[in-house]
Parts: C-alpha cells; structure tokens; sequence
C-alpha cells in the first residue's frame, strides 16, 4: 500500500481542523489489517480529538476506496518518543533530546542520542558527546524525541 495516498488524502482535513498527520502505519496484525495514523494537535490531542478524526477520517478512506481490504482504523498521538521525519519536525523541536538511527554508518555508528541543534535545507544539525553532526534527512532510518533522556550536553 502506497501510505503517500493515505496522506494526500486525509493532510488536507487534518490541516483544516489546526491538526497534522505525524505518521502513518499499515500492518497485517493476525488476520486483520490495521491503519495507525498518529496525530498531533496543540496543545495537545484528547481522546475526544482521536475519536472525532477516528471518525472523518475512516468516512473519507470508506468513500475514496483507496483501502480495498477490511481493515481497523486507529488515531492516535504520536507519544513522548513522536517520531520525526520531516525537516519542520525537526525544526519544532530544536533543542530536544532525540534519538537518530541512520541507514548507513557515520563514522562507524548508525545510532546517535543528543539534542537537535537546528535543520535548514535538509540538513539535521545534531548534538552528541559534545560534537556536532550534520545529517541529510534522507538518510535517517529513523528518528525519535527521546523525552526521557536526561542529557548533560
């Protein structure tokens, strides 16, 4: 399933109701198939949020077709460990303790924890034992607040 139709289009309603779409999962869990769409919302997304996009969103997908199969719709908010993956992701939260994985080794490692020092024209500025990194967004496997962390940095 290409989720870039998902996105297309549920981002537009999102938008309009002063929410984004932070992630978008489509799994074979058992015998269902199961649509996670995480949301964020400021101040912050309530169950009442969740069960009102729960709602709109699972009317546009039943009407537009896009999911053929039977499946189990899910909002939610992306958590204290909200992934990130587009540079005004990365931009908002400037200055937040985070965890990156990336696809290939940078000088010998693929997993970093530090602060996010900045992100411009694709370019994370990421801070880690005292040295700064600069990584293409592209090449981030994966990247996470990591809310917990208590940095000396």
């Amino acid at each position: 399933m290409d989720l870039s139709k998902i996105e297309t289009l549920i981002s537009p309603l999102l938008e309009q109701e002063g929410a984004e779409l932070v992630d978008l999962e489509y799994a074979r869990e058992g015998s269902r198939w199961v649509l996670r769409v995480y949301i964020d919302k400021p101040p912050r997304v309530s169950l009442d949020d969740c069960a009102y996009f729960s709602d709109r969103i699972g009317s546009l997908l039943d009407s537009s077709g896009i999911l053929a199969a039977a499946y189990v719709l899910e909002v939610s908010s992306p958590g204290i460990d909200r992934v990130l993956k587009k540079e005004k992701d990365f931009q908002r939260f400037t200055g937040k303790a985070a965890k990156i994985q990336l696809k290939e080794p940078l000088e010998g490692r693929r997993n970093f924890s530090g602060l996010i020092r900045g992100c411009q024209g694709g370019q994370v500025a990421f801070e880690c034992e005292g040295k700064t990194f600069s990584f293409e967004i592209g090449l981030i496997e994966e990247a996470r607040l990591n809310e917990s962390a208590h940095l000396s940095i």
